[in-house]
């Protein structure tokens, strides 16, 4: 009896060390890529790989269009930094042909680093779509690299670590907000010591934090982290105490275009959520069942996430919610672009997400064990949210090829 217990026990415990085998290696062999995607020389061109090259390339296609276009605008607003005095936002407003009470605004890199590719869908739309456009152009507002430091610098934050799609409000009560969950999160999503890919906790992070998945679930796990909060300034995904400069700046500077427009519609260009290499329209809930229907008309034949799904995560401070209070008085539509990179809608890609952007940013907060490890840490953390594969950035000029010039014909067609 004795030896059948002995053997039934070494059986376990054989098979314990192997699922922990297997699931090491499963997770560590994650690496999704895009498939059946035809890579155009055309598509890839729009991307460059410098924030200075990015801005250039934007400017001289507003030039351009400003030559074609009477009444085109183009301003740079400066954003002010203790690190860099050559960062600023950079705008390009052209009239409708008609005043028919309809803007277009496009906004890119409110998340630094995701600009490049928010970058290369503007560069596409002024070479493309506006030249194309008829005598029922709408107004159309772009600005280029809201977070011109993250972008620079290729952080999702601004110098002050903030996350400014937590930290876009009018009001000063979002700084208030509390995130108990977050903070019930604080020691295992910050980190102490200095950054290493090679350390215990990074090696078998899956497994810690499939624990704490079992014990509350993946989507309250993804909903603590994601939200936003405003108690650790060292943390990830702070919202700050104060509006960040660039908000401020377009509280003031946004009125003298949105007061002229009855309805105003907003795409905001983002990567990173969900699955590699598909255009995911991911928005936070939507209780005006009008704002809903129209949004719906506009994305016709377009799957839209409304909240109803087990990976929604919402968000607090989010800049789409910000500019639509601008203008309370215009029927406003907004719709965040999400162009995926680590299928982080499944668990293992939402896992290793999780845990690039910790790493990110324990490196910046304590430091890293040596050089060799902070280029590695950061070449990871780019790739994630700035793919080097030519199938990825041509399959996003694509989709965004598509989906925007469907979209602003039915957005025009909306009486």
């Amino acid at each position: 009896m004795k030896k059948a217990i002995k053997i039934t026990l070494y059986s376990l415990a054989g098979l314990i060390v192997l699922i922990i085998i297997g699931s090491y290696i499963s997770y560590w062999s994650f690496s999704p890529e895009v498939e059946d995607v035809v890579t155009t020389s055309q598509n890839t061109s729009y991307f460059t790989d410098s924030y200075d090259e990015c801005r250039s390339d934007f400017i001289r296609l507003a030039d351009q269009l400003q030559k074609e276009i009477d009444s085109t605008t183009i301003e740079s607003l400066t954003v002010q930094s203790k690190v860099d005095q050559n960062l600023t936002i950079d705008i390009c407003y052209i009239p409708p042909v008609q005043d028919a009470g309809k803007l277009f605004v496009m906004s890119s890199g409110v998340h630094g680093i995701e600009g490049y590719t928010g970058s290369a869908i503007q560069k596409m739309f002024m070479s493309e779509l506006i030249p194309d456009m008829g005598d029922d152009r709408p107004g159309i507002l772009l600005i280029h690299g809201m977070n011109p430091y993250g972008f620079k610098y290729k952080r999702r934050v601004t110098e002050n670590n903030v996350d400014l799609n937590r930290n876009s409000s009018v009001s000063i009560e979002l700084y208030s907000t509390e995130n108990s969950g977050y903070a019930d999160l604080y020691n295992f999503i910050n980190p102490l010591q200095v950054a290493s890919t090679s350390n215990l906790f990074n090696r078998f992070f899956y497994v810690v934090a499939i624990v704490k998945i079992v014990k509350s679930s993946m989507p309250v796990l993804r909903q603590a982290v994601l939200q936003g909060q405003y108690q650790f300034p060292e943390g990830l995904y702070f919202g700050g105490t104060q509006p960040e400069p660039q908000i401020v700046m377009m509280n003031e500077y946004l009125p003298q275009y949105f007061d002229k427009y009855d309805n105003i519609f907003l795409v905001d260009l983002h990567t990173g959520y969900g699955e590699i290499g598909k255009l995911h329209l991911f928005t936070n809930p939507v209780e005006d069942d009008n704002i809903k229907e129209l949004t719906e008309t506009i994305f016709e034949g377009y799957e839209i996430d409304w909240g109803d799904s087990g990976d929604f995560y919402t968000v607090n401070g989010d800049f789409c919610s910000f500019m639509g209070d601008i203008n309370p008085e215009a029927t406003y539509i907004s719709m965040p672009f999400e162009f995926g990179t680590l299928n982080s809608q499944v668990t293992f890609g939402s896992l290793h997400s999780i845990q690039k952007t910790i790493i990110e940013n324990q490196g910046i907060q304590h430091g890293y064990k040596n050089n060799k490890q902070e280029k590695k840490i950061k070449s990871s953390f780019i790739e994630m949210y700035y793919p080097s594969d030519p199938a990825w950035k041509s399959t996003v000029i694509e989709q965004s090829r598509e989906v925007l010039s469907n979209a602003l014909e039915n957005y025009m067609n909306i009486k």
